[in-house]
């Protein structure tokens, strides 16, 4: 595998300034860049749309060395080693907690990056938060060809939720016949508590496509089905115990620990031990009006078929399973079913699906244009949960419980770009190529929760709760990136936005009551970038821009009723405003790149749940948050050896908050989920054409999950621990047809958390063909 020196892992004959984007890979067989001061040329596969011609941070993996170096099951996992990233990932087909961590946002803040795959945006801004992941689902990992990443709010092309990165996922469209059929099993060992148990996960996907003239078409197939580790721990905190009444049940079991506040509690048993069964499909249609007009259309459907289920540890007096009642545990008394159900099971059924039409234009002459629409919509998705009767509801007997009812929610978008150069082809000093456009993104949030007499099969009945709300984002933005000379570059743009958020409703059993009221707000947000080329190894460069994070439907709208009148939330909530800043150095040789960049970043009214009362919390603005920080970077080829590859990184952050009026506590302490050390390191050596070994690291500091950082206990559940994890792939090419990889996730075996437990140590076996 050759090494290119450039965030574009393969471009069909495409320019840019040298060295103005981090490191990726190349696909194999592509020729080496030919590079003189100011250019790089690049040979291989379709090019990425991140704007490569601004002097800022991008990074990516090509799809070929994901196939190689990464255990790669689900899309995200081409994340896995890029510089400053994490996806907390807890199980295979994880599709309801997987969400980006970038360097100054935790996994707490997934409206904080902006996620894309063939420029359909699969980023879920109806909330923020864990429960709000991206749809990877929408994209497999056979059918990536690229994946960039653009860090930092410093296009003008992107909202302001591009604050913490660009995720750039570009597939496969084919040049000929091809047709690739791939089968995967992947199983860990898990010990946790009271737990023992073999978890695993089998998954088959095809793909075909053609080309034939102007016409080109692409079908990709795939089925999941996993059964991950329990994600949730029954618990009753020991100071909730009373005096033991005459006449309850003594039962055994119990695990005794302390939470993630260092309390000491008693663990139950588990709950939410998913069972996983997924669906995918995806057709892709190309058609070429003119030799440089292609216009492009792309249909997704995805079904997820979900089964939580609960065990528990505690044994009566004959053996038998206990999950609901009055129980003495340890010579103190305590309710199962109150405050909250201690075992809750649950049944999920989804079927979403995505559109996305495109024309553009690629003369790379004076003047190229766009015209790209999307649409996500949740087809069907359906909760189902019991309320009581737990007993019941374990053995499948009829036992009450609720629907939650999501029909209608989705999101649209549409851009129209250009792309103006006005000297055309001639592209040295003193050459500008300015880009321009208008978007509109809509996002539209449906909740409807009802009683049923049957959680498991039951119609539903008397509306419990309910949850509506829109928002709507205009933009208009230009950025233009000037040649100044042969050693500066520039590129200077501004983004305008009005935001609208308008009805919003919530009831309860009741009644439905409007909020009555819009919220509309409107900004301007300057970017600036600047490069030098020193010499033909070293570059210097600096970015700035503002970026503003618009709240979303569920942060405005979701709170609770009290007699006529909505509480438990804020419908005027102010939006996120950060300014962000780079600096870096790069510089290359024959073999290899390092960068050093440091970063900054000022956040005003950050947006998080916080203590509203002593009971209830709900979403607040943060008055301030203060991050800076350092992230290297440093690829390798040949090693010391030959065709032996290094990708590593190292990321320190001391991200703090500076000002917060609704909870002084928080004032001084670390930004949650966002640790002080960060580090990934990919070896990958390359023994003949056939074969090819890699062993992987990632590490991760300690961090938090609480404003105030009261959560000192990060082993145990509800806690947010380190981790030091090791990951090994061997790949061998049986034949011009045939391959087959096995590798090790957390080879280490090490037990660490993100709120839920992470997979312990997990084998995955894989076998290809490709035609």
């Amino acid at each position: 595998m050759r090494f290119f020196l450039t965030p574009i892992a393969a471009t069909i004959a495409a320019t840019s300034m040298a060295n103005m984007c981090s490191g990726a890979f190349a696909q194999d067989g592509a020729d080496a860049p030919a590079r003189t001061m100011g250019t790089v040329i690049i040979a291989g596969g379709r090019p990425t749309s991140l704007p490569t011609q601004i002097p800022t941070t991008i990074e990516g993996i090509s799809g070929r060395q994901i196939e190689q170096t990464i255990n790669a099951s689900d899309s995200e996992d081409a994340l896995k080693y890029l510089p400053s990233l994490l996806v907390r990932k807890r199980y295979i087909g994880d599709y309801n907690h997987a969400v980006l961590s970038t360097r100054a946002s935790g996994t707490g803040n997934s409206a904080r990056s902006m996620v894309y795959a063939d420029g359909i945006l699969l980023s879920n801004y109806l909330g923020n938060g864990a429960g709000f992941t991206p749809r990877w689902g929408m994209v497999t990992p056979e059918e990536i060809e690229r994946v960039d990443v653009l860090y930092g709010p410093f296009s003008a092309a992107y909202a302001g939720n591009s604050v913490g990165a660009v995720v750039d996922y570009v597939t496969r469209m084919p040049m000929k016949l091809e047709a690739h059929v791939k089968l995967g099993y992947a199983t860990q060992k898990f010990d946790l508590y009271s737990t023992s148990e073999r978890d695993a996960g089998k998954q088959a996907s095809a793909s075909v496509g053609n080309r034939s003239g102007k016409f080109a078409w692409w079908f990709n197939v795939n089925r999941l089905d996993s059964t991950g580790q329990p994600l949730v721990f029954a618990n009753r905190q020991l100071s909730e115990g009373g005096t033991p009444t005459a006449g309850w049940p003594i039962v055994t079991g119990a695990v005794a620990g302390q939470n993630n506040r260092g309390k000491d509690w008693w663990l139950l048993g588990t709950t939410t031990s998913y069972h996983t069964v997924q669906d995918h499909a995806k057709l892709k249609l190309a058609y070429d009006i003119t030799p440089t007009m292609r216009a492009s259309y792309t249909l997704g459907w995805w079904k997820n078929d979900t089964d939580g289920s609960a065990r528990s540890y505690l044994r009566d007096g004959a053996g038998n399973p206990v999950y609901a009642g009055n129980v003495i545990i340890g010579a103190r008394q305590y309710n199962l079913n109150s405050p909250s159900l201690a075992f809750a099971p649950n049944f999920n059924a989804l079927e979403h699906a995505m559109h996305g039409l495109s024309v553009k234009t690629n003369t790379k002459g004076v003047f190229d244009w766009e015209l790209a629409a999307s649409r996500y919509d949740y087809h069907r998705d359906i909760l189902r949960a019991p309320t009581a009767d737990l007993p019941a509801a374990f053995a499948g007997k009829v036992a009450i419980g609720r629907i939650t009812d999501m029909d209608g929610t989705g999101w649209h978008t549409l851009n129209l770009r250009g792309t103006w150069r006005p000297a055309g082809i001639d592209r040295g000093v003193g050459a500008h190529v300015i880009d321009f456009g208008y978007q509109q993104d809509g996002y539209r949030s449906r909740t409807l929760v009802s009683d049923t007499s049957d959680w498991i099969n039951g119609a539903p009945g008397k509306r419990f709760s309910a949850f509506n709300g829109n928002t709507a984002l205009k933009s208009l933005f230009a950025q233009d990136t000037w040649a100044i000379s042969r050693n500066w570059t520039t590129t200077l743009g501004a983004r305008y936005e009005r935001w609208r958020a308008y009805g919003g409703e919530l009831g309860n059993a009741a009644r439905i009551i409007p909020f009555g009221q819009e919220h509309s707000e409107a900004y301007f947000s300057p970017k600036m970038a600047l490069a030098y080329q020193i010499n033909p190894d070293w570059v210097l460069k600096a970015s700035t821009g503002r970026a503003v994070r618009m709240p979303t439907v569920g942060e405005l709208y979701q709170g609770s009723i009290i007699g006529d009148t909505i509480v438990n939330t804020d419908p005027n909530l102010k939006p996120e405003t950060s300014w962000t800043s780079e600096l870096s150095a790069e510089h290359t040789t024959y073999n290899g790149m390092l960068r050093a960049t440091l970063f900054f970043e000022r956040t005003r009214d950050a947006l998080y749940s916080q203590a509203l009362t002593n009971t209830v919390t709900t979403v607040q603005n943060v008055d301030a948050i203060r991050t800076n920080g350092l992230e290297l970077s440093w690829q390798a080829v040949n090693l010391g050896i030959k065709e032996l590859e290094l990708n590593s990184s190292a990321t320190y952050t001391d991200s703090i908050v500076t000002a917060n009026r609704n909870f002084a506590a928080s004032v001084g302490k670390q930004q949650p989920r966002v640790p002080k050390w960060r580090a990934t390191t990919v070896a990958s050596y390359k023994q003949s054409d056939r074969l090819t070994y890699t062993v992987a690291a990632r590490y991760s500091g300690v961090q938090y999950g609480q404003l105030d950082n009261s959560d000192s206990n990060g082993f145990s559940y509800m806690g947010f621990s380190k981790f030091f994890v090791v990951d090994a792939r061997v790949r061998f090419k049986l034949d011009k047809h045939w391959s087959a990889a096995l590798g090790i996730d957390n080879l280490n075996n090490y037990k660490y958390w993100a709120f839920h437990p992470y997979p312990q140590r997990t084998v995955v076996a894989e076998l290809k063909f490709d035609l």
